[in-house]
């Protein structure tokens, strides 16, 4: 026999409402008021499971080490992004190396010196996989410079920096921990330097500075490393980054105040992070005079002895105009060797190797910014000078003429005589131009006895023919004062003892 109970459905709503309510009046008041603890609570083994996975405090340490540069982040930095901090290209940035070491840590590095690498390296992945190929190519296009430079007359507490000829973004020191410890660092690359196309308007790629802290061991050597930290940069070309960072903090000023949430704050310094310590087979460069787009030939091909001395480089002493090598001025149709030569006479030996297929004109094609970019700035606008200078004008010149005529057929002059008949003279006094640098008696009497076929040590004195046929013994003060083309008759009266000659000047 089967029992059906029939209810409408307030009534049961109502009941079960009523055992709700009956099953919550006890809680509490069976335990009483000192029966729950939370502590017991925790105690369960599922909790006490859970827990051990958690860092104790006494099992979280505090990096030995921390470096702090000294400028100001980017306020355009979301939270949770790392911090972004613009440098100026060449500017001394002051690094602070801190001892954040408890009292019993590593006690065996008190009273030592540490050694740290300071080093600027790529923070996008891909150019650290082709950051060889990245800095060779910088290396090319500014032989001589380097990226990472230590500023040691601004440097405190620092000991023996180091920089390696091959190793062009890094540096080296040694800090005492137990004293204040900065060091300056300075950055010659710019980020837009790395970007693919180079039109203007492009966005640099970021650097990283990285510091490596190095124990010394058993063998003498620093090799036991302590503690790596970087930061990310972007460097700009001088007041770039000035320019940059207000920018950056107009931007934010002109946001939200719920946008503003959204963006870090920017801090007077930054702290560099904890990071991995920089492999060992980091960038090394290969020999300083290879290039990568160029084939190379022995520098022992062209030596110094092969390139011929010019007697002068006044106007008198011209170089024969179809010797390209041995002109002060390159020629723009001067062959590869003869280019070759005119770089090595004029000092320009460590670049032979980087023009060595260029040719006369190919080298006087480049611009004043092409040779500085190749060169670097100083050697660039030496360089420059030099393939666009003239011939440096003479400080005075003087014609001269034996008093003597020459006669010859050749040389005949017409004219017409006093009573107004033609003549034919065959004198004509014939003058050479001579060119003054020292603008001194000595200078003036050893170009005549050149161009008069004179033996200098037989010249006694020389006088000018004053007012009134006076003569006026040469000195320096009238060589100086002399007027610029001024010319004269030679006369040569030879001494009483007939051994000598006196010159005169008319």
């Amino acid at each position: 026999m089967a029992w059906v109970l029939k209810m409408d459905d307030a009534t049961i709503e109502s009941g079960l409402v009523h055992d709700f309510d009956a099953s919550l009046t006890g809680i509490g008041q069976e335990l009483g008021a000192g029966a729950y603890s939370m502590s017991d609570v925790l105690a369960l083994p599922i909790f006490k499971q859970e827990d051990s996975s958690l860092p104790t405090e006494t099992e979280t340490k505090n990096p030995p080490f921390q470096y702090v540069l000294c400028t100001a982040t980017s306020p355009a930095v979301k939270l949770h992004d790392e911090t972004l901090t613009y440098l100026n290209q060449g500017q001394s940035y002051e690094v602070r190396m801190l001892d954040n070491r408890k009292a019993d840590e590593l006690p065996e590095l008190n009273n030592k010196m540490v050694k740290s690498t300071i080093r600027v390296v790529f923070h996008d992945r891909r150019l650290q996989y082709t950051e060889h190929q990245q800095l060779e190519g910088w290396k090319w296009n500014r032989p001589g410079d380097r990226l990472l430079d230590i500023d040691i007359p601004m440097s405190v507490g620092i000991v023996e920096p180091k920089t390696h000829p091959s190793q062009l973004n890094a540096a080296e020191f040694l800090w005492d921990l137990n004293k204040r410890a900065s060091v300056f660092v300075q950055v010659h690359c710019i980020s837009t330097e790395f970007t693919p196309r180079k039109h203007g308007g492009e966005k640099g790629v970021p650097f990283r500075i990285q510091i490596d802290t190095f124990a010394q061991g058993d063998n003498g050597e620093y090799t036991e490393h302590l503690h790596s930290a970087s930061c990310q940069i972007k460097v700009f070309k001088p007041k770039g980054a000035d320019r940059k960072q207000k920018t950056d903090r107009e931007k934010m000023e002109k946001r939200t105040a719920q946008e503003k949430e959204k963006y870090q704050p920017s801090y007077d310094t930054t702290i560099l992070s904890e990071c991995s310590p920089w492999p060992d087979n980091a960038y090394v460069s290969t020999n300083q005079a290879a290039t990568p787009s160029f084939t190379t030939t022995p520098l022992s091909t062209y030596t110094t002895s092969s390139v011929p001395d010019s007697d002068s480089s006044s106007p008198n002493h011209q170089a024969d105009p179809g010797s390209h090598g041995n002109s002060e001025q390159l020629s723009p149709t001067a062959s590869i060797q003869d280019t070759q030569k005119w770089l090595l006479k004029n000092r320009f030996n460590s670049y032979t190797r980087l023009f060595s297929h260029f040719s006369g004109s190919d080298l006087l094609k480049l611009t004043r910014d092409d040779l500085v970019q190749i060169c670097g700035t100083a050697d660039g606008i030496r360089l420059f000078n030099a393939l666009k200078s003239r011939s440096v004008s003479p400080r005075l010149t003087v014609y001269v003429c034996q008093e003597s005529p020459q006669e010859s057929p050749l040389l005949e002059t017409h004219g017409t005589n006093e009573n107004g008949e033609h003549s034919i003279s065959s004198s004509l006094h014939v003058y050479h131009a001579l060119y003054l640098e020292e603008l001194t008696a000595a200078e003036l009497i050893r170009k005549m006895a050149c161009v008069c076929s004179l033996p200098l040590g037989n010249i006694n004195q020389v006088y000018r023919q004053g007012p009134t046929g006076i003569h006026i013994l040469l000195s320096d003060q009238m060589v100086y004062n002399l007027p610029d083309e001024s010319s004269f008759l030679i006369g040569t009266i030879k001494d009483e003892l007939g051994e000598g000659l006196h010159l005169i000047l008319k």
